[in-house]
Order: C-alpha cells, then structure tokens, then sequence
C-alpha cells in the first residue's frame, strides 16, 4: 500500500485506484463494458463483453463498433445515430439486435454516455452492452399468453352470443318452414302460390344454413366423432380436391409414418378441410400449391402456455398451406370472426373459417394460422390423437318419410311452434298429445295414458330438464321411444364435444319430411307405406330451380334445394337423397365432382346430369349416370329420374 508521507503518493495512489477499477471492470461478466474513441473505435474490452459478444481483446481494439450491429441497422446509421445523441445529450439508450462473433443475434440493452474532459473536451464515449434475450422472450411469452387469453375469451362469449342467437332464430325458422310446408300441401293446383311458396322456402333454408353455420362457430352443433385414420381420410379428399379447385391449383399431400387415428366427426372434418381449400384457392387468383400435411404433435406445457384454449398432450396436426396473398396482422387476429370476410360483398358470408374453429374446438383441438403478406398462409389444426382402431365408414340411409297411426307427445314451451308442430304431424295421421314443460309432459305418462314416442324440445323452462323427464319416462314404460329437438343444445345432451350415445336429435329447423323419417326410424316401418323419393336439386340459378322443384313436385318427388356444391355436401350429411339433380356448372365445383364425391359418401346414390352444355359420358364419370339436356320437357325430366332410379 502506498505510504502517505511519500511525495509520489497522489501518483502511486491514482495508479493503485486505476488498477483496481480495471481489476473491477474485468471481473464484471453479466455486462459488456468497453470505451470507444469519438470516433467510435474500440479502446477497452472486458470479459463481460468476451462472453456475451464472442470476441477476445485483440480482434476488436482499434475496429469500429458497428461491426456488432445487424447489416440492415449498420446500413440505416444506427451506431452514428446513437454516438451523435449522445454527445448532443450526454447519453444514448436503447434496444435492439445485436450480432455475435459466431453471427447468432441477441437481444441486448444498449447504454452510451458520452466521456469529456475538465474543459468539456470529447475523449470517447463509455458502452455498456447487457444481453436481455430472456427477458425479453419472457415478456413476449407473456404478452402472447394474455393476447391469446384476450381472444380465446372473446370467441367464447361470441360463441354463446351467436349460439343463443341461433336457438331463437331456428324457432322462428321452424314456424315459418313447418307452415310454408303446409301451405304447399294446399297449393298443388296454384302455380303464382306454388312459386312464391317454393322461394320463401329457399329463403328459410338459407336462414338455416346461417344458423346451422353459427352453431358450428359457438360449439353448439351435435358431433358423433370416431377414431379417423387422417392419411386415408386426406387421400379419399385428393381427386375431389383436384377437380374442385381446378387446373391452376398444384396439390401435395404428405402423411408422416406411424400416423395416429384422430378422434373427429369425419364428415365435418371434410368440409372444414373443403372451406379452408377453397379459401386458399381464392388467395391464389393466378395459381399456386395447396400443401395438405399430416404429422403425429405432442403439445408440451411451454406450448399450451402460450396458448391458452389448448391442453398438452397427443395431437395430430394437419396443416394446409397455400402460396397465396397471405395476410396482415390485422386480418389474422380476426380471420375467425363469424361474418368476417376479406372477399367483395355478395362472395361469401365470413363463415367458412369460423365454422372450422368451431368444429376444431368442440372436437377438443387447436387451430392457429400463420400468414404474412405476400408470402401465403399456413391453417395448423391439432386434433386429439388415439390408440383406437378406424370404425368402418358407414353411409347413413334416408329411411322412410312416411306417416302413421301412433300417438306422439309433443313436449314444446314456444306455443307457435307447438301449434305448428302439431299440424304437421296430424297431417301425416298421427295421434298428437302437447305439453309445454317437462314436469306435465311426465305426469301425463305416469297417468297411464298411451303413447309411443315423445317428440321433446331439449331447452325447456322448469324444475325438470327435458333429459330427466325422458329418462323417467323410459324407466317407466321401457317400450317408448323419445326425439330431441332443438336449435341448439347446450350441454344437455353434448358432452366432450359429441353427442349422447343413443340420443336421438332432429335440429331445428326441421322440414316436415325430416320429421316423418326420423319418426319412422324410431317406430318402424308403416304398414303399407310407400314413401316418396327424396331429390336433391342442385342449380345455382335461382330462376332453374325453382321451376324444377315444382316439375319434380308435379312428379310426386319430394326435393330438398342446394344452391352450390359445398351447400349440397352439408345437405346430404342432414338429409341424404334417394337421387341427386345436379347442373353440370356449379359456382364452387363441377356437378361430375360433386356426383363423385356424394357417391363416395353415398354409394346407393341415383344420379342425373342436366346441362346446356355437353354432357360427360359414363367413361369420364366412372359410375353409371342418367342426363338432360336443357332445356327439357316433364316427361323427358319423369325419363331421367327413372333411369337413374333403375341404375342405382
């Protein structure tokens, strides 16, 4: 130690004092630490910039700072910028990225304050470098984490928005469709009243599709999911896929091996993977390639950190990609809204990409898409995974749509749907008894008197829950048969995502063919009963269909109307036809595709071609077909439908 009564102590005292503050400056490894020259070369290096940027000693001293700057921030005058703040203010702090020796980037908090002599002179500057990478991961995560909580909570409240919505709305659709039926039955001899007729109800089928769209959104619609082996299920989509989003469309499809099943509703899993298809064909105006992916994903808790609405474990993932548009910020946070679309007005409703969220939640999944502009979009959808065995595809048959002689009780609180109920049911001979609430409906059964079915909304007032009241009613007359309707069922008889094993459910609004065949179904078959084909029309002019269903009607057919191939898809997983009427030319695909695809589906499926144009041969479809050539006669249309039925 220096000896005070020395004359060179104040020198030997200030050599001892720079000595130690370089020994404390060196031991100093969580902050890089190190003089620059005003002109911002490198003077001094500490350890702690050793070990955070790479470099020892010797490789920076005399080389200029900006060699630890990114090359776009080099290049924009980031390091003059923050030298010149600094000797105009004293001190320049920030934060950014910054390149080590090896080229890896970190994030660093940057701190420069300018060093002057007793006469104000600059000598260099002081800069303190702290690698915040961590942290800054760390409030990322966060921010993720409450953004994705933000979302997830107000998809869900929109979810029981709509879904309520939609229960009120199809009961206003029930009254209208089941009276609009009757009607019809009236007006065999009317046709100004048949066509009139015949529009307000394509009118109450579009408000259904809507309705039943909402439903899927909010998580309200009645799932019947099964193990699903997704590489044959992406495989038996390809040609559809192909011939739907046409030529200029290159598709790949890769399934990684050791594949598990998907435990999903597979029809509605078709159509989500058909809705986001079609979407990425519209982001692809000139042409492109649609990538269908599926991989085996096990979500850990880091990643279901950051998204909230998903738990960890056994996922298969399925991701689409297209090379399209893409998309910014501000659409990806709202791609999902229900009524949302980036399309020009009158192209499409907003709802495809909400249904496809809805779907993949109430299945218990995770979907996220992952998009930029100008470089095209990535739809991920995480289904669970399960070691159970595929269940054979079994197509569901039309039934019959007859009438009888039993006694229904009708279980119904909203008294104009019961009114209307009744009606149609008296119509087709049944034996009709009503009740408005649960806790009636029962005591009438205990009283003994005689019914064979009870035909009972789900969402009832009272004490007693519709369910309770069925269970009861069974328990004590084993031999009765119960139906469920509703607009939406709440979680009365959807648990996990799926339907109640044994529940039978007709959803509102149900057309007065749909409840004679699901009643028939329950019951049996009537004796003598001869049940009309059911036609599924297909035609996106509105003008064309309308003339047709009368024409068909006059033949004694009953029709259900679709106005593209994608609404005709959702119609047949409603309501599956005995014979398919498609125009050659529809809006979203070619009818030989939608044929194909409803055969597939539907094998016993009768099919008639009608088109201005060329027809194609039974070579090009695959599959034996009647046709029409428009424009054509009634007993040309009476021709056709026979042939087809004779074929099938």
């Amino acid at each position: 130690m220096a000896d005070p009564s020395d004359k060179n102590f104040p020198q030997a005292a200030l050599q001892q004092s720079d000595m130690q503050f370089r020994l404390l400056v060196q031991g100093v490894t969580d902050y890089a630490l190190y003089m620059l020259s005003p002109e911002g070369l490198v003077s001094s290096w500490n350890s702690g910039a050793q070990r955070i940027k790479g470099y020892a000693e010797h490789e920076v001293l005399g080389t200029h700072f900006s060699r630890f700057y990114t090359p776009e921030d080099a290049a924009a005058g980031l390091p003059a910028r923050g030298l010149a703040i600094a000797t105009r203010e004293g001190r320049f702090e920030n934060e950014g990225f910054r390149v080590r020796r090896d080229g890896s980037r970190f994030w660093a908090h940057v701190v420069i304050d300018a060093i002057r002599d007793e006469q104000g002179t600059l000598v260099g500057f002081a800069k303190i470098t702290r690698d915040v990478t961590e942290r800054r991961q760390a409030e990322q995560t966060l921010e993720e984490t409450r953004a994705a909580l933000f979302q997830a909570q107000k998809m869900e409240a929109v979810g029981k928005l709509t879904g309520g919505i939609a229960h009120d709305f199809n009961n206003v659709l029930q009254v209208l469709r089941g009276n609009l039926e009757l009607m019809q039955s009236r007006a065999i001899d009317d046709a100004w009243m048949r066509d009139r007729l015949a529009r307000a109800s394509e009118a109450v089928d579009r408000g259904a599709t809507l309705c039943a769209q909402l439903l899927a959104f909010g998580r309200r619609q009645p799932l019947r999911p099964a193990p699903i082996n997704p590489a044959r299920l992406l495989r038996g989509m390809e040609d559809m896929l192909r011939r739907v989003l046409g030529e200029t469309i290159q598709i790949e499809m890769a399934a990684a091996d050791g594949l598990w099943n998907v435990l999903a509703d597979a029809h509605q899993l078709e159509n989500v993977i058909l809705n986001i298809a079609l979407n990425a064909r519209d982001a692809m105006p000139g042409g492109g390639r649609l990538t269908l992916e599926a991989a085996n994903a096990t979500l850990d808790e880091a990643y279901c950190n950051r998204n909230a609405d998903i738990a960890p474990g056994r996922y298969v993932m399925l991701a689409i990609t297209d090379t399209g548009i893409g998309m910014t910020k501000e659409i990806r946070e709202r791609v999902f809204e229900p009524f949302f679309t980036t399309k020009p007005e009158g192209a499409g409703t907003g709802l495809g990409l909400s249904m496809a969220y809805g779907f993949v939640k109430q299945s218990g999944g995770h979907i996220k898409i992952y998009s930029e502009p100008g470089h095209g979009s990535v739809v991920k959808i995480y289904l669970p995974g399960t070691d159970a065995g595929e269940d054979p595809i079994v197509a569901p048959t039309a039934g019959a749509g007859d009438g009888g002689s039993e006694t229904i009780l009708v279980v119904e609180d909203h008294p104009t749907v019961r009114t209307t109920v009744v009606d149609m049911l008296a119509s087709l001979g049944y034996a009709v008894l009503t009740a408005d609430n649960a806790s009636d409906a029962l005591r009438l059964i205990e009283s003994g008197t005689h019914v064979d079915l009870i035909f009972t909304d789900v969402v009832m007032p009272g004490a007693l829950s519709s369910p309770e009241m069925a269970r009861r009613a069974v328990a004590r007359l084993p031999g009765i048969k119960v139906l469920f309707t509703s607009g939406y069922t709440r979680n009365a008889l959807v648990h996990g995502g799926r339907l109640d094993a044994g529940v039978a459910l007709l959803s509102k609004p149900y057309r007065r063919e749909d409840l004679a065949r699901r009643i028939r179904q329950l019951l049996g078959t009537a004796p003598n009963s001869q049940r009309r084909p059911l036609v599924l029309l297909v035609d996106d002019d509105c003008d064309m269909r309308a003339t047709v269903a009368d024409m068909l009607a006059l033949l004694d057919y009953d029709v259900h109307t679709a106005a593209s191939g994608a609404e005709a898809l959702q119609a047949m997983a409603e309501r599956p036809a005995d014979l398919l009427l498609a125009d050659q030319l529809l809006p979203d695909m070619p009818g030989t595709e939608l044929a194909a695809e409803l055969r597939r589906r539907f094998p016993g499926l009768a099919v008639v071609f009608a088109s201005g144009r060329r027809l194609p041969s039974e070579a090009e479809l695959g599959f034996e077909a009647a046709r029409l050539q428009k424009p054509y006669t009634l007993d040309q249309l009476r021709g056709a439908l026979a042939r087809a039925l004779n074929l099938a």
